[in-house]
Parts: C-alpha cells; structure tokens; sequence
C-alpha cells in the first residue's frame, strides 16, 4: 500500500539539538528509518499513530502537550491512522 508522505520542517540544526516539526496528514507516514540521537517528542495536536517496529505493531495515543523519549537506535514507520491531521515537534539531542 502506498501511502502519502507526512511533512518535515527542520527548524534547528547546531551542535547540541535538532529540531524538526512534523506534519501528518490521515493516511500519511515517515517511512521507516532509524534514529541516531536520543529524541524528545513534543505533540502539539492529538492524533493517533501506529507504530511499525521490528519487535511488532503498536497503536499510540498521541495528547497535546504530553511529551515522551525514545533512545538513539529506535526503528520504526510512524502512521497516522487517526481520522483527523496531527502535527508533533521532534527534538534530537546530540
């Protein structure tokens, strides 16, 4: 299934952080991939993901304003599978 590509701004990018917001229309995913930094997730709407991941599939409740960490090597595709848009702020600590 081929799905639409959610929106990607990077907003920082120095020495200490990177800073990326996150656009995810219904339907649209990141594609998997790795991450290399140690993250912060900052949603700034609710939404609902699925979470691919090598260990399995998770269904995820994203709350505005309630943030969680992932560690650097994470793995996955991020769906958003709810029926409305939602939109998070990344950020990476280098």
């Amino acid at each position: 299934m081929t799905r639409p590509q959610a929106n990607s701004q990077r907003q920082i990018d120095n020495d200490q952080v990177i800073v990326t917001r996150w656009d995810f229309p219904p339907e649209a995913e990141t594609g998997w991939h790795r991450h290399d930094h140690d993250y912060v997730i900052v949603p700034i709407h609710d939404g609902k993901m699925l979470l691919e991941t090598p260990e399995g599939n998770r269904e995820v409740m994203l709350q505005a304003g309630v943030c969680y960490n992932r560690v650097a090597g994470t793995e996955h595709n991020v769906i958003n599978i709810g029926e409305n848009a939602f939109s998070f702020v990344e950020v990476e600590l280098k």
